[in-house]
C-alpha cells in the first residue's frame, strides 16, 4: 500500500476512495481547490512504480511554479530513494533534457516543454506508466495537454491516466471532450458538500454585498448606452446581426467580419459594419468599466482611446471620440473623479477591510478583473491603519504600453513568501492567484465584482475555509452587469455538476455493459 511508503502525511477516506478507482480505470478527479488532489496523484505514482519498476511517471502542471511546487511536495512525502526525480523547464537545454529523461523515473514539467521534446524526438513515452496532467480543464483544442494525451495514448506499454481539476467548466461537450481526449473511463467527483469531504473542510461564511448603482453615474451611462444603441441598431439594419447584442456575439461578429475583410472583400457594407463593431464593441467595454470597476480605470481607458485617434491608429476610434455624446461623457466623468466620486464598491471594500484588520484578520485577498482596477484597490487599501496590500498579476505581455503593470514568475514566488510570512496582509490580485500557485490559506476572498465563469469562481472560493473558518464576500452593483455575471456563473455551476454527474453515470454504464460482455464470453469457452 502507499501509505506505508508516504512521509508525514497519511490519506483521508475519500482520497483512499477516489485512488482505488484512479489505480483500476483512467480516472478524472474533480475536487475542490485545497482538497488534495496531488496527494491522489502521488500515491497512485507508488502504486505505478511499483507496478511496474523500470517506467517513469509524468506529471504535468499549466505552469513552471506549479511543477516546481508539486515536485516539492513529492520530494516532502516521498523517502529519499526512493526513487530520481526532475524539473523539467525551457531553460535546461535540449541536450541535457534528453539525457534526464533516460534517467529520471519522475518528471515534473509544463505541457509546453515536453510536446516540444516530443515533436523534435528527443524522446518518446513507451516506458511512461502513469500520465498525470494537473488543471485538465485545460486538455481541449489545440493545448499542448492534448497533443500529448494523443501521443501517451499511442505509444505507452503500461497506460494510465489522471485528470485533475477543481472544474472542468459547465459545457457538457467541453467535459466530453476532455474525457476523451484523455480516454476518461471513470470519474470521481466531491464538492464541499459531499459527506466524506465536509468533516475535514472549515465552515465557509458567504455573503453578497448589494449596492445601488450612483445617481451621478447614470449621465454618463444614458449617454454611452445611447450611442451603443445606435450602433447595435446600425448593425442590425446593415443585416449583419441577427442574435442578442451579448459581448460573446458582438467579439463574434467582429472576428467574422475582419476574417471577411482579409480575403480582400472590401464590400461598403461589410467595411462599415467592421466599423460600427469595433465602436459597440468598445462602448460596451466602457459601460462595463463604469458600472463594474473604478471611474480611474473608465478614465484612463477613454483617455487612450482619445491618444489613439489622435495618432491616427484606427477609423473606428476616431469615428467614435468625435461623438458629441462621447465627449460629454468625458468631461461629466472627470468633473465626477475632481469631486472624489468613486464606484461605492471601492468605499465598501476600504470599509470591510478596516473591519476585518481590527479582528485581526491575518490574509485576505481581493480578486479583480482588470490590472488598473487591482492597482487602484491596492493604493487605496494601503492607507488604512495595519494594511500592507500588494497587486499581484501576471507576467506583462509583449507590445504592452507605458505605464502597464506585470510581474515575472521569480517577483510573484517573492511575493507569495511574504503573503506567507505574513510581512503582506492583503494581495489584490487578478486571475493569476485562481489556479495553480502555492499560496497560503487566507482567511477571507473578497469579489470586487462577480465573474461569469463557474471554473474561476470556483477557484477562487477555493482559496478559504481549508484548514480554519473562512469568508467569501461578493460586492455587487444592483441592476448592472454584476448581476448578470453572478447568476451565469451560479447557473453554469449546478449545470456544471449535472453534466459530470451524467457523464459519470454514462461511463458507470458503458463500464457495466463491457463486464457483462467478458462474463457472457467466459460462459462460451
Amino acid at each position: 500500500m502507499p501509505d506505508k511508503i508516504l512521509k508525514n502525511v497519511s490519506p483521508r477516506e475519500y482520497q483512499e476512495a477516489i485512488y482505488k478507482t484512479c489505480k483500476e480505470k483512467n480516472c478524472l478527479v474533480v475536487l475542490p481547490t485545497g482538497t488534495g488532489k496531488t496527494l491522489i496523484a502521488l500515491m497512485l505514482s507508488i502504486n505505478r512504480l511499483k507496478k511496474f519498476p523500470e517506467s517513469k511517471i509524468l506529471f504535468l502542471a499549466p505552469t513552471r511554479p506549479l511543477a516546481e511546487q508539486h515536485l516539492n511536495y513529492f520530494k516532502k512525502h516521498l523517502p529519499e530513494l526512493f526513487a530520481s526525480l526532475e524539473l523539467f523547464t525551457g531553460k535546461v537545454s535540449a541536450k541535457k533534457r534528453k539525457k534526464l529523461w533516460q534517467n529520471s523515473e519522475i518528471i515534473f514539467s509544463t505541457p509546453q516543454c515536453i510536446a516540444n521534446d516530443l515533436r523534435n524526438n528527443l524522446y518518446n513515452l513507451e516506458e511512461v506508466s502513469l500520465l498525470i496532467e494537473d488543471e485538465c480543464h485545460r486538455c481541449l483544442k489545440n493545448y499542448d495537454y492534448t497533443y500529448i494525451a494523443k501521443r501517451y495514448r499511442e505509444e505507452a506499454k503500461n497506460q494510465r491516466i489522471l485528470g485533475l481539476t477543481a472544474s472542468p467548466g459547465a459545457d457538457k461537450s467541453k467535459i466530453k471532450g476532455i474525457s476523451k481526449n484523455l480516454g476518461i473511463e471513470a470519474i470521481e467527483i466531491r464538492t464541499r458538500e459531499s459527506e466524506d469531504v465536509k468533516p475535514y473542510l472549515q465552515k465557509l461564511k458567504f455573503s453578497i454585498i448589494k449596492l445601488d448603482f450612483p445617481e451621478e453615474f447614470k449621465e454618463i451611462k444614458n449617454l454611452l448606452h445611447e450611442l451603443y444603441e445606435k450602433k447595435i441598431e446600425e448593425l442590425k439594419n446593415r443585416k449583419l446581426l441577427f442574435q442578442p447584442p451579448t459581448k460573446k456575439n458582438i467579439l463574434d461578429l467582429q472576428k467574422k467580419l475582419m476574417t471577411i475583410i482579409s480575403t480582400g472583400n472590401k464590400n461598403f457594407n461589410i467595411l462599415a459594419g467592421a466599423t460600427a463593431c469595433a465602436q459597440a464593441i468598445k462602448l460596451q467595454y466602457c459601460l462595463e468599466l463604469l458600472e463594474t470597476q473604478t471611474l480611474s480605470s473608465l478614465q484612463r481607458y477613454m483617455q487612450d482611446l482619445f491618444k489613439q485617434a489622435r495618432q491616427n491608429k484606427s477609423r473606428a476610434v476616431k469615428q467614435l471620440t468625435k461623438q458629441p455624446n462621447f465627449n460629454k461623457a468625458y468631461i461629466l466623468l472627470t468633473e465626477l473623479i475632481a469631486k472624489n466620486l468613486e464606484n461605492p464598491k471601492l468605499f465598501k471594500l476600504k470599509e470591510l477591510v478596516a473591519k476585518e484588520m481590527e479582528e485581526k484578520t491575518k490574509r485576505i485577498i481581493v480578486f479583480s478583473q482588470y490590472r488598473e482596477t487591482v492597482t487602484k484597490i491596492c493604493k487605496e487599501l494601503n492607507t488604512l491603519k495595519g494594511v500592507n496590500a500588494r497587486v499581484f498579476v501576471g507576467q506583462l505581455k509583449k507590445g504592452k504600453g507605458e505605464g502597464a503593470t506585470g510581474l515575472s514568475q521569480k517577483e510573484q514566488q517573492e511575493i507569495i513568501r511574504e503573503f506567507a510570512l505574513g510581512k503582506i496582509n492583503i494581495l489584490v490580485s487578478t486571475s493569476i492567484a485562481e489556479e495553480g500557485l502555492d499560496i497560503p490559506e487566507v482567511s477571507a476572498v473578497v469579489f470586487y465584482e462577480p465573474i461569469p465563469s463557474a471554473i474561476r469562481q470556483i477557484q477562487r472560493r477555493g482559496r478559504t475555509a481549508r484548514l480554519q473558518p473562512g469568508k467569501l464576500i461578493i460586492l455587487m452593483i444592483k441592476k448592472t452587469i454584476d448581476e448578470s455575471y453572478y447568476w451565469a456563473a451560479f447557473h453554469k455551476e449546478r449545470k456544471m455538476y449535472k453534466a459530470i454527474n451524467n457523464i459519470k453515470e454514462e461511463l458507470e454504464n458503458k463500464n457495466q455493459k463491457l463486464k457483462e460482455c467478458k462474463e457472457k464470453q467466459k460462459t462460451l469457452f
